[in-house]
């Protein structure tokens, strides 16, 4: 048997405010990259439209846009909840192959 050890001391309040300080001050002083996230967004619409097949879509779509779950999607679509992972995969698969060089 092990010997017992007591849990890590647990975050204080001070700790999480320190946190959130971090957080905005990072927020203020990082560079504005709005620009680069627009044309990230602009070329994730045109490559769903463009490279996912039309069920790969109607998954992405469900999925990310409406938030269902995969058991939702697979009642819904009456097909095997591995069947909406696997298609989910291929999907992200793509997308990453044909979004990589977009930043």
């Amino acid at each position: 048997m092990g010997v017992y050890r007591a849990p890590d001391r647990a975050r204080t309040y001070r700790d999480n405010e320190f946190i959130g300080d971090l957080t905005v001050w990072n927020r203020e002083h990082s560079e504005d990259n709005s620009e680069q996230i627009e044309r990230l967004r602009r070329n994730l619409r045109a490559a769903r439209e463009q490279e996912l097949t039309p069920r790969q879509q109607q998954m992405m779509e469900l999925y990310y846009d409406q938030g269902k779950t995969m058991t939702k999607i697979a009642r819904q679509l009456r097909v095997n909840k591995s069947t909406v992972s696997r298609t989910l995969a291929r999907g992200r698969a793509r997308l990453k192959k044909c979004l990589k060089y977009s930043f």
